[in-house]
């Protein structure tokens, strides 16, 4: 009996090894494969509380699916569970609406997609030859050349705007030429710029080797060049050329020659021609006086604020013109003291967040804040729509401390103590509430269709929402170790104080014309315009309550950490 036993014991010491690594290939094979199939996302994105106490947490440990950060969210759903097979008990709820879902989904696709893009593009540009990208043969502009460009001193920097799966170069053609500017430049296959003056440094054609992502066989630069075209009128169809814009009548500043560096002296000039002139000379502000037309950016001396009746600049040109008023008009081109942005040179030693709940303006203070400080801001998330519009630190990781603050919707204390100081953006919640319930149903610029106000989605979402608005600002005031409370209604009121005052928190410094240009640039790329489908008033009386008594529990919380409360607007 001995020697059997002597036998087995002996065959297992020399397995044993054998047997460790054929079962931590067994893990890994399985586990590569969960991941392929993308049937459990581990979620990053923002959400809306979910009862997870209706999910077994240790069923979730079982299977080894939810990481640390999942874990101790509140607000982690049970959709988190979903792919695997053994949780398909009664214990899972119903797939939820649309709407309520987490962004999860998209993002997951949208990684997989730019994954795969990446992997692509990490071949390196394709070798010259027979088969090599050349100048667009449809295009309607004709090609000037391939210039240096080092990303530094842009010359071609009015509109600019990126597409990594559908740029063509009739698509930036047309967006330069809405603009009413001359030239059009492509660098980089995706990335698309505007402006009337060609760059200085003209290299080899063979040098912009880069295939346009959205035009197989055109030519779209390369990384530090640009493809520049000549952009003709526009063709039949196509967008409509902006036109000059009245900002108002203004008092004439002291010295014309010192505020308005450029001027045209026409007989029966017109508002057309002196936008025009303004425009190729690619300055923000045409200015009419009488039979003269100025050119200009926004000054201290010259800042735009305080309007005169618009009754004293409606005089006849002559009599105009010996008076001290001039009408002012925002021309197509943008002011383009404040494009030029950059990642940071040095890792940041101070880690920032630009914190909000969905809805409440955060894209719109990232635009301000890159404009301002010429920094790009970063993402807990990423958003592929976003990056388009000329957020480069979407694509970059969110910890890699490139970027001078991190957008996040998140909460709770361990998200909050990553950061070391943070900008908390507060907006009136009814506000916030129809802004995030239009992105969801309809996208950044869109608005939600009638049907979905009036189906069950609205007042479920204001129910869930409601409570996370307060949650997300009680927690940042505990759990913040240095903060700014900004209220996004009084940055819309008082930009440029309140800009400010951002700014010195990260701790840049920046000249009062960069603000201006900020303030003469502020909407961004994502402002919703067009007329709303739903009722202007889509809170019920229930609604109202549960909202209310959210906004003087905040108002509270607000008061007892020494900032000023929220405005009065904010309860209806």
């Amino acid at each position: 009996m001995a020697k059997p036993f002597f036998r087995l014991q002996k065959f297992l010491r020399r397995t044993q090894f054998l047997l460790f690594f054929l079962t931590a290939a067994y893990l890994m094979t399985g586990s590569l494969l969960l991941l392929q199939r993308a049937r459990v996302a581990l979620p990053q994105g923002p959400r809306a509380p979910g009862p997870l106490q209706t999910l077994p947490v240790a069923v979730a440990l079982g299977v080894g699916l939810l990481d640390s950060r999942a874990l101790h969210d509140p607000r982690v759903s049970p959709e988190l569970l979903l792919g695997v097979d053994m949780l398909q008990s009664p214990l899972t709820r119903p797939v939820p609406p649309r709407w309520l879902r987490s962004r999860n989904s998209e993002l997951r696709q949208l990684r997989r997609r730019w994954f795969h893009h990446f992997m692509s593009d990490s071949q390196g540009p394709p070798a010259l030859g027979p088969e090599a990208p050349r100048p667009a043969i449809h295009s309607r502009g004709t090609y000037v050349g391939c210039f240096s460009d080092d990303g530094h001193e842009r010359t071609l920097k009015g509109a600019v705007f990126y597409d990594l799966r559908k740029m063509t170069v009739s698509h930036c053609q047309d967006a330069c030429a809405e603009r009413s500017y001359v030239y059009a430049g492509l660098e980089a296959g995706a990335e698309c710029y505007c402006g009337n003056r060609l760059p200085a440094t003209s290299v080899g054609l063979e040098e912009c080797s880069h295939e346009c992502k959205g035009e197989k066989g055109s030519v779209c630069g390369a990384v530090d060049r640009l493809s520049v075209y000549r952009v003709d009128e526009l063709q039949l169809g196509s967008r409509k050329r902006r036109t000059a814009t009245y900002r108002g009548c203004f008092r004439l500043p002291e010295n014309i020659t010192h505020a308005f560096p450029s001027s045209l002296i026409q007989a029966n000039v017109t508002v057309e021609t002196c936008s025009g002139f303004c425009s190729q000379k690619e300055f923000p502000l045409a200015i009419l006086r009488g039979w003269e037309c100025y050119c200009a950016y926004p000054t201290p001396q010259f800042n735009l604020r305080d309007a005169m009746d618009s009754s004293l600049c409606g005089q006849d040109p002559e009599a105009q013109r010996l008076a001290e008023y001039c009408e002012v008009y925002q021309t197509p081109v943008q002011d383009t003291r404040c494009t030029d942005r950059r990642f940071l040179p040095n890792k940041s030693k101070v880690f920032v967040a630009l914190s909000s709940f969905p809805g409440a303006g955060n894209t719109w203070a990232r635009h301000l804040i890159e404009h301002a400080t010429g920094f790009y801001t970063g993402s807990y998330y990423f958003d592929g729509t976003l990056y388009n519009k000329g957020f480069k630190g979407e694509k970059d990781h969110w910890r890699s401390r490139r970027t001078i603050c991190v957008k996040t919707h998140e909460s709770g204390r361990r998200e909050i103590e990553m950061f070391d100081s943070a900008i908390l953006l507060i907006r009136n919640p009814y506000r916030s509430l129809v802004a995030e319930f239009n992105r969801k149903c309809a996208g950044h610029l869109g608005y939600a269709a009638d049907r979905n106000w009036k189906s069950k989605e609205w007042p479920d979402f204001v129910n869930s929402y409601a409570s996370w608005w307060s949650s997300h600002v009680l927690d940042w005031l505990k759990y913040g170790k240095r903060l700014l409370v900004v209220h996004y209604e009084e940055l819309r009121r008082s930009l440029v104080p309140t800009l400010r005052e951002m700014v010195a928190f990260l701790n840049v410094s920046v000249s009062e014309e960069r603000l201006l240009c900020v303030e003469n640039n502020k909407e961004g790329s994502f402002r919703r315009r067009g007329r709303r489908s739903h009722d202007p008033e889509p809170f019920t009386p229930e609604m109202k309550d549960l909202i209310n008594g959210y906004i003087r529990t905040v108002d509270k919380a607000l008061r007892d950490h020494n900032w000023t409360g929220l405005p009065r607007e904010h309860q209806q």
